[in-house]
């Protein structure tokens, strides 16, 4: 659904004050039925079914947390904005804890009222996805991984092609960027998906325990062998074998591993016979294999051997708006494991998450996410859940300057070219992130799109965000 024509209902007892916002976001795209009573607002929602409702708090035959409560019968999570004369904190908490969005008084800014409701659409939009993604999880469209940045759907893409071989494949990528993940989708796209999917991290095994790990061993091969045991290749054998943190394997087993690849046989440990196996490897890293080889610590024949077929896995902070679904994604498995309801972010948290970089990538995120969950006493997780080094952070894009010349006047770059440079200068700092960089340019993303593709000037930006911009007051409750 495109923001600007979504369906907006409006319940204001105050005719004036009622036409005006009517008119107003109608000047924005959307489609506004207006109400002055409950029983109107009601049946205009089970007629109408508005993608978002603003309602007045006290009214002539009832109040608008009535029309809120008659909003959530459908299970549905309907973006809802009370506004009133009579602001008290009393009445906000109230209106929240009923799981209203926001909660605003008058006399009303226009603008502010215009912000939030972009921003309740923007995030309903993003739900809306979330749920078509969950929708096709583990199936072939989405492989299971959550995201819709081009870097995702290029690493879906190649994951599809590489499931058609049966060669080795390296992924790389940062701690916590979900090479796990892509490794299972890998498994799932293959011809080997009915069969075992095994994964081992290489940097939990000690060193001298890693052969018998990978090979297994013979009874008496070593002290504490009272029996045979299968090894990890074995238990794999027909499907795939995912070697986690292969820089941390031995150069002496790198070498049998090396073996392995070319010939599909292995040696169990105490035994003089060599098994077969059909295994495809799958090898993740989040360090510099290539480094490794030119320091001595990787065979160089192993690692082109894995490179033939690599994939990078993209840091979360590569990913632009993926960090909201994602968010959402895991807001809703952790609800689901507390035993909770529906659960959402607050909008300031939702910023917060945005500006922040994510070291840790997509671990990081689930993390705040459950310790969100486990704090939060409501339904709106707000910044004081979140972890204190992600809400302290202080984020924003550094100033941006142009070098002007005073040599000459005329060599002065236009007002034009300066705004374009600006806008350049603000994606690249929030590393692709459209609905990032339109809220620290202060316009929506319609027009930021718009800027993009044909450089306009600012002065263009009437005809999206000049209109209403005074405080407006009713003069009734």
């Amino acid at each position: 659904m495109s923001e600007h024509r979504a369906k907006i209902l409006l319940l204001e007892d105050d005719a004036s004050l009622g036409m005006l916002l009517s008119e107003e976001l109608e000047l924005d795209g959307y489609r506004v039925s207006h109400a002055a009573t409950v029983k109107e607002g009601c049946r205009l929602l089970a007629a109408e079914s508005p993608d978002l409702v603003v309602s007045d708090l006290r009214l002539p035959d009832g109040d608008g947390l009535e029309l809120l409560k008659a909003a959530q019968t459908d299970g549905r999570s309907l973006p809802f904005i009370v506004i009133t004369a009579f602001g008290t904190v009393d009445q906000a908490v109230d209106a929240l804890k009923a799981g209203a969005d926001d909660f605003l008084t008058k006399p009303l800014s226009t603008d502010h009222l215009r912000l939030k409701i972009r921003r309740l659409l923007a995030q309903a939009d993003l739900t809306r996805q979330l749920e078509q993604f969950l929708a096709h999880n583990g199936t072939d469209e989405s492989l299971g991984l959550i995201g819709e940045h081009e870097t995702m759907v290029r690493l879906r893409s190649e994951i599809r092609q590489i499931a058609r071989s049966e060669a080795a494949v390296l992924i790389c990528g940062e701690s916590g960027t979900g090479k796990e993940l892509v490794a299972r989708a890998i498994h799932r796209a293959s011809g080997r998906s009915s069969k075992p999917f095994v994964a081992v991290n290489c940097a939990g095994i000690p060193g001298e325990l890693m052969e018998s790990e990978f090979f297994g061993h013979e009874a008496g091969a070593f002290t504490g062998a009272r029996q045979a045991r299968k090894g990890l290749f074995t238990e794999a054998h027909g499907g795939t074998l995912l070697l986690d943190e292969i820089g941390e394997m031995p150069l002496a087993l790198q070498a049998k591993l090396l073996r392995v690849l070319q010939e599909g046989m292995v040696k169990p440990v105490g035994s003089d016979r060599e098994e077969p196996v059909d295994v495809r490897i799958l090898a993740a890293t989040h360090v510099d294999l290539l480094k490794a080889v030119r320091e001595g610590s990787f065979r160089e024949d192993l690692y082109y051997r894995l490179e033939t077929l690599s994939l990078r896995v993209p840091p979360l902070r590569e990913r632009g708006d993926d960090v909201d679904l994602l968010a959402m994604h895991f807001l809703r498995e952790a609800a689901r494991r507390h035993q909770r309801g529906f659960m959402k972010l607050s909008e300031v948290s939702s910023r917060i998450l945005a500006d922040y970089p994510f070291p840790g990538n997509v671990r990081e995120l689930s993390s705040a996410i459950e310790r969100a969950v486990t704090f939060c006493d409501g339904d709106t997780i707000q910044p004081e859940h979140l972890p204190e080094r992600i809400r302290k952070r202080q984020g924003g894009a550094a100033a941006t300057q142009t070098p002007v010349s005073d040599a000459s006047i005329s060599e002065w770059p236009t007002l034009e070219t300066l705004q374009q440079d600006y806008v350049r200068a603000v994606m690249q700092a929030a590393n692709g992130n459209k609905r990032r960089a339109a809220q620290i340019l202060g316009i929506n993303r319609r027009t930021l799109y718009r800027w993009l593709a044909a450089g306009e000037p600012a002065s263009e930006r009437h005809d999206e965000d000049s209109s209403g911009s005074g405080a407006v007051q009713g003069d009734s409750p």
